[in-house]
Parts: structure tokens; sequence; C-alpha cells
């Protein structure tokens, strides 16, 4: 398909992905596939689209990555929160 005038030029490739696909990057290729069709088919609608986005925004809620973090070196690691300055990007 790729390299049609060397057909085996990508055998390595493709036989590594049918057999000894360990990072299961071809498990859920067909799923992903269809997904992006439906990603493709929302944006082609850009009120859709719009709309889609605003919502994925609205629904993060209080999620931040400051928050989360200074939860988990709390709750999780027993660790107190550490202030420090960062300096100037010119003093580094």
């Amino acid at each position: 398909m790729f390299t049609p005038e060397e057909p085996d030029q990508l055998r390595d490739l493709t036989n590594m992905l049918r057999r000894h696909d360990r990072f299961l990057v071809c498990a859920d290729f067909e799923s992903y596939v269809a997904c992006q069709d439906r990603v493709a088919e929302a944006y082609r609608d850009q009120q859709k689209w719009c709309r889609m986005a605003l919502m994925n925004i609205a629904s993060t809620g209080k999620f931040s990555t400051d928050r989360t973090i200074m939860e988990y070196a709390k709750e999780i690691w027993g660790i107190e929160q550490y202030e420090s300055a960062l300096p100037a990007p010119y003093e580094t």
C-alpha cells in the first residue's frame, strides 16, 4: 500500500504490529478510526463543534493541575506545600 514498488520494505513493521503488539497499538485501532470519523463529522458543523468545545470547557469544573498536585502532595505523598519564587527568565 505505502511502498507498492517494494512490497517487502515494511514487512518487519507489519509483522511486529500484527504478531508482537505488546503495547496494544492496534488493539483498538478500528474503534479509534470510527471515533475519528465522528470527530471529523462534528468538526464540519462549526456551530456544533463550538458548542461541544464550550461544553467541554464548562465541564472541567474545579479541575486544575495545581489543585490536583497539591492534593496528591498532601494526601498521598504526605508532604507539605513549599513555596519558592522562580527566577525571572533572564536570570537563568
